[in-house]
């Protein structure tokens, strides 16, 4: 063995620690030319920033190796740069993971899905626009309206980035931004004889969902932002609350037992009742709001 190898090798073995040793596995070996992503990159950066504050490394490799993490262009060529390295609470699994997931069905994640996005702007003169269901909100929608108004509705909608931006300008007329419950949201836009609505500032997103700043300008108008479950959701929750009566009704004709032995059971009875008359009024209210927005779009 020479000096080199002895003493830890050259300066570029030190920074792909084993870069010579083939990745272990099939999958590994299969993945290993998937191009890697910026936020890859970032999580590859951050633990090297983590090893250089613990004492891992010293300033002169973390440079090197911060450096080759910017230019990676592939996992392949990411991998050797912490594969020496332990991973957050000293396990020591590559911190990248070699092949890519599908998304859960659902998850924040699989509607994270870049691109440019299929509408980019809504413009309302005097009549309205919408854009709802099952779109990509790119990473700025601009929209106009002028004695007329819009509903961007992102409840359904997929996302081309963790934080996308909504730029409404309204001129004596109004805009209503509808967002998925999970989405954290902030407002900045500026009303001159009108306003921008900042009830649902500073509610904390969940992880992994987008951010959605609205921005613009109202001038004689508005910008209203609510905060909505869709419709599927609404029934599904509506199903849940129905079926959990009907376990409760099956479980009290299994006691077969009278109401007067058993009080409790009258509390039951009661709150089913109680149930019923607000999923009714639920109902009730949801079915007037459509029909307000249906009657002011058309009167755009």
């Amino acid at each position: 063995m020479n000096d080199a190898a002895s003493s830890g090798g050259s300066d570029d073995q030190r920074l792909t620690p084993r870069a010579s040793s083939r990745p272990e596995g099939p999958e590994v070996r299969h993945s290993d030319g998937l191009r890697a992503s910026d936020a890859d990159r970032e999580r590859v950066a951050e633990q090297l920033r983590d090893a250089l504050a613990e004492g891992r490394l010293d300033m002169e490799e973390f440079e090197e190796r911060l450096d080759a993490t910017y230019k990676a262009r592939t996992y392949g060529e990411l991998a050797p740069i912490t594969r020496d390295l332990p991973g957050q609470g000293a396990v020591a699994p590559p911190s990248v993971s070699m092949v890519k997931e599908p998304a859960e069905p659902g998850s924040w994640a699989g509607r994270i899905i870049g691109g440019e996005g299929s509408s980019t702007w809504g413009v309302a003169v005097m009549s309205g626009f919408e854009r709802k269901g099952f779109w990509t909100v790119p990473r700025r929608f601009n929209s106009f309206a002028f004695w007329g108004g819009g509903v961007i509705d992102l409840r359904d909608a997929n996302f081309a980035d963790r934080e996308v931006t909504v730029n409404c300008v309204a001129i004596m007329g109004g805009m209503q931004v509808i967002v998925p419950p999970g989405v954290e949201v902030e407002v900045r836009g500026i009303g001159i004889m009108g306003g921008f609505d900042h009830r649902e500032e500073g509610v904390p997103g969940d992880p992994g969902a987008p951010r959605v700043i609205v921005t613009g300008f109202a001038f004689w108008g508005g910008v209203g932002v609510e905060r909505k479950l869709t419709k599927a959701e609404r029934q599904r929750l509506k199903a849940a609350r129905r079926q959990e009566r009907l376990e409760r009704g099956q479980a009290r004709k299994e006691l077969r037992a009278s109401p007067h032995d058993h009080p409790h059971d009258l509390r039951d009875v009661h709150r089913e009742a109680m149930e019923q008359v607000r999923d009714a009024l639920d109902d009730h209210r949801e079915a007037r709001r459509e029909e307000r927005e249906m009657r002011r779009r058309g009167d755009y």
